[in-house]
């Protein structure tokens, strides 16, 4: 007896040249948090917060890429440096038969969008052990930032 609904196509086997993107393995590949003056807070807690973010890419074989997402938010109150976390939160993913233009897209968008949480998770418990309030990074639209990147590219000698 067939279990398939008549009309309906039988489902298929992925073939070798289709695109595929699997991520295979998430981690931690370094981590630093740095308060001068520790936790001393003046009753005022009202810091100026930057946050940059990076990502870079390297190949681990033919098809396998790592692609590690850095995190780094400063937190200043007034000219004083109250702390500095930097999270490099990694990843390998399986990437085979992507057009170099999704490719780009993959490393830049969807990568560091499954790698972000993670970040965001380290980022928030290491201030939190730092003996400061609870912070807790914003959602990141990875696409939208691809977007304005591919239109005002830098340049870099």
């Amino acid at each position: 007896m067939a279990n398939e609904m008549a009309g309906a196509p039988a489902p298929t086997e992925p073939t070798d040249s289709a695109p595929m993107l699997v991520l295979q393995n998430v981690y931690l590949k370094d981590c630093s948090f740095e308060a001068p003056q520790g936790p001393r807070l003046d009753g005022s807690w009202n810091p100026q917060i930057n946050l940059d973010l990076q990502s870079g890419s390297s190949n681990v074989n033919a098809e396998v890429r790592e692609v590690v997402l850095t995190v780094t938010v400063s937190a200043k109150q007034n000219e004083a440096t109250i702390f500095l976390v930097e999270v490099k939160q990694a990843g390998t993913f399986l990437m085979r038969n992507l057009p170099d233009e999704d490719l780009k897209r993959a490393i830049s968008t969807v990568c560091p969008g499954v790698l972000f949480p993670y970040a965001r998770a380290v980022v928030s418990q290491l201030v939190s052990q730092g003996g400061f309030p609870q912070f807790l990074l914003p959602p990141v639209n990875f696409e939208a930032l691809y977007a304005a990147n591919q239109a005002h590219p830098t340049v870099t000698n």
